[in-house]
């Protein structure tokens, strides 16, 4: 039976609400983490990456006379809850069964962030947002796409290059709603429109900031703001490329972080994975996934560029939790606007849905409340969130 979770969803999200922006005021004051220090990045030393939304707080500090730490307290918070709700606007008329309220609730999706408060408020939700703003763009104004790609794409490398490896998102959306069925002429001429993404991400990577435009950018930070450039915002002199990432990255692999991080992936992945193999898309004439019986192969292969993320940086779980909310926001998105087929009947006969109710409420209460990967790729997995949220609160408001 499938059910509207409009009320639980809303209730869940004002929650998370509520604990994102009391770690962020925490943050803000004594913060030594990169929630603060990537919003420090800018532009002040020189065109950088991910600089365009520390410069705007700086840009903002100036003309309002305010803190900087402030500045981005505010923004962050409005970013947060922005973010909230469009995924509540996005999910809030989403009929589920017991698999879907599991791939909803998965704790490497929203919950995520607050069970890790190092990943509160990264450049990346910037990202949540522009695929919930397109994904809606495409709905409702298929003459609107190609300027929103030329817009919002580029703004997204802007604040986070490592977009560019999820964009066969965007070009799988292309297929799906323009109904491209082979790679004809409209299929390269709409290819034209993702080229100055592209050329951007290029010239960010290869035009790294300099020891002298760093020095430069720390030292108006310490001067004017009286803040230090530390953690992400130090390490754009040190750790720049790819190549030098996995490079200063290498020493942490083993065969244990890979079984930790395959068992993660599989498990809290698990009820989307379910849904892709019982799914197919109802147009079977599309180019790429015309050649798959159902969508899993081809959401595996959509997803496979962002192993590089793993190679880029130690945060691991950050990056499940990234690969995760693109992935459910885009299967999602399909089956809202009515574009694939699911096999009820496979589902329905799923252990999930067979389970009495009383068990049921255990398993979901275990899965989506019991665990979650730690943030870098070091670190165990995590128990309870559920319990540590609000235990981690009252005990800060209780010193």
């Amino acid at each position: 039976m499938k059910v509207n979770i409009k009320k639980q969803l809303f209730i869940y999200l004002v929650f998370l609400f509520f604990f994102s922006i009391f770690h962020l005021y925490i943050k803000s004051s004594v913060g030594n983490d990169s929630t603060i220090s990537e919003w420090l990045i800018n532009y002040t030393g020189g065109f950088t990456k991910r600089g365009i939304i520390g410069q705007i707080c700086i840009f903002f500090s100036r003309l309002l006379s305010s803190d900087l730490r402030e500045v981005i307290f505010y923004f962050q918070s409005i970013t947060i809850g922005f973010y909230y709700f469009l995924v509540f606007n996005f999910l809030k008329n989403v009929k589920c069964d017991r698999i879907f309220l599991l791939s909803i609730f998965t704790p490497i999706f929203l919950l995520y962030p607050v069970a890790e408060i190092e990943v509160l408020a990264r450049k990346e939700t910037f990202l949540f947002i522009i695929i919930l703003i397109y994904l809606t763009i495409s709905i409702n104004n298929k003459n609107l796409i190609n300027l929103s790609k030329l817009v919002l794409l580029p703004l997204g490398i802007l604040i986070w290059e490592p977009l560019l490896f999820l964009i066969l998102f965007w070009i799988a959306i292309d297929i799906i709603y323009y109904k491209f069925e082979k790679l004809d002429f409209n299929f390269i001429k709409n290819f034209f429109t993702y080229l100055p993404t592209i050329l951007l991400a290029g010239y960010i990577a290869l035009n790294p900031l300099s020891s002298e435009e760093h020095a430069q950018m720390a030292s108006i930070l310490k001067t004017e703001f009286n803040e230090v450039c530390y953690m992400s915002c130090g390490r754009l002199k040190t750790v720049s490329g790819i190549i030098q990432n996995f490079q200063h990255n290498i020493d942490k692999y083993s065969f244990e972080v890979f079984l930790r991080y395959f068992l993660i992936i599989f498990i809290g992945f698990g009820p989307l994975f379910i849904l892709l193999i019982n799914s197919k898309l109802r147009n079977r004439n599309l180019f790429f996934f015309k050649y798959f019986k159902n969508l899993l192969v081809p959401f595996l292969f959509i997803l496979s560029p962002g192993i590089i993320l793993f190679a880029m940086g130690g945060d691991w779980g950050r990056y499940v939790n990234i690969l995760y909310v693109f992935s459910i926001i885009f299967f999602i998105s399909l089956y809202k606007n009515n574009l694939i087929l699911l096999n009820k009947n496979k589902i329905k006969i799923n252990f999930i849905n067979k389970v009495s109710k009383k068990k049921f409420i255990i398993i979901f209460i275990i899965f989506c409340f019991g665990w979650n990967p730690k943030t870098v790729i070091t670190g165990d997995v995590a128990s309870f969130p559920g319990y540590r949220i609000p235990y981690k609160f009252f005990k800060i408001v209780a010193n």
